[in-house]
């Protein structure tokens, strides 16, 4: 049984560092892909977790098998390309950390997986289905994340989303709406930025737009990402503001799931169906994910800085109350 089976995107993130001694920029390569970080924080958070999805035959795929490996995440159903390389990306900070990508994905062996690839006991295995959007930027792996969601469904295993807007990877912004909205019908989990918020409802305000989401399409749980200020949080019945905290931002990179790994833990500790959860398991979910997302910026990398339980719980008896914003 696992905790957590993700599917999607795992890939080598070339990551600023520092230059070269004639002035140009170095990369150093880091394992990514939003689903993986997700289960290399659960991982790091002692839940049992399985990967789908594919990479080239190549010296960055092999890379990356032994990257899941080390983070005990089950690779059984990591596929191998012959004929298409790992997906790279170039990860760009600015000033305060925050990140821009190019992806070099044209294709990529993400989006290579095909749906008679997907196995469906290890969905009905796991008590929690990932995704994000990503894979459903093309196909056959569009088709594939849907088959997967099907299986999902079927076997009553709960959905996480992470809608993870990358416009440059879609054809058009209405494909991208509309690709992107389709998830929805499938979660029950979302967790989307502000951003990605006002894209795909056209509305600033967290709380209204939100609404608009959970009325359409009837999602349990709905999380928004505000960076500094935290995170808004909304369930069927409940809704509220959980502040964050300060830290020395140094890349932004793997943050948001880095979060969803927290609210994931969280939500298989509390271990109530997600229309049980009140007030006070929202605050402890989020104030736990928070952290989870702020420490991971402390370092360079996806997967490389993501927290482990014992940091975490350092930080929390350290400072319970001080450093938070």
């Amino acid at each position: 049984m696992y905790d957590v089976t993700a599917l999607g995107e795992v890939l080598i993130d070339f990551t600023p560092s520092g230059h070269s001694e004639k002035g140009h920029v170095l990369f150093e390569t880091n394992p990514g892909g939003a689903p993986a970080n997700v289960l290399a924080a659960l991982s790091r958070l002692n839940k049992k977790t399985a990967f789908i999805g594919k990479v080239g035959q190549d010296q960055f795929g092999h890379l990356l098998k032994c990257v899941l490996e080390d983070q005990k995440i089950d690779n059984s159903n990591l596929l191998f390309s012959e004929t298409v390389n790992t997906t790279l990306a170039f990860v760009h900070l600015d000033e305060k950390g925050d990140r821009s990508f190019s992806f070099y994905r044209n294709p990529g062996a993400d989006i290579m997986l095909e749906k008679d690839e997907i196995d469906e006991e290890t969905i009905q295995q796991s008590r929690i289905f990932h995704f994000g959007s990503l894979s459903l930027t093309n196909e056959p792996a569009a088709a594939a994340t849907f088959t997967a969601l099907e299986y999902a469904q079927k076997h009553k295993v709960t959905v996480s989303y992470d809608p993870n807007l990358r416009i440059p990877l879609w054809r058009s912004h209405d494909e991208a709406k509309r690709q992107i909205l389709k998830g929805f019908e499938y979660a029950d989990i979302v967790k989307i930025s502000e951003e990605e918020l006002e894209f795909l409802t056209g509305y600033c305000d967290v709380a209204k737009g939100t609404e608009v989401l959970q009325e359409q399409y009837g999602t349990a749980v709905i999380f928004v990402t505000l960076g500094p200020e935290g995170c808004f949080y909304r369930s069927k019945h409940v809704s509220g503001q959980k502040e964050g905290y300060e830290v020395n931002v140094v890349d932004t990179t793997g943050a948001g799931d880095a979060f969803v790994g927290g609210v994931l833990y969280q939500f298989l500790e509390i271990n109530k169906p997600l229309d049980h959860l009140t007030v006070a398991d929202f605050e402890e979910m989020v104030t736990f994910a928070n952290l989870m997302g702020a420490l991971t910026t402390e370092g360079k990398g996806g997967i490389p800085s993501i927290p482990t339980i014992d940091q975490v719980e350092r930080f929390l008896k350290r400072i319970p109350e001080k450093g938070r914003t």
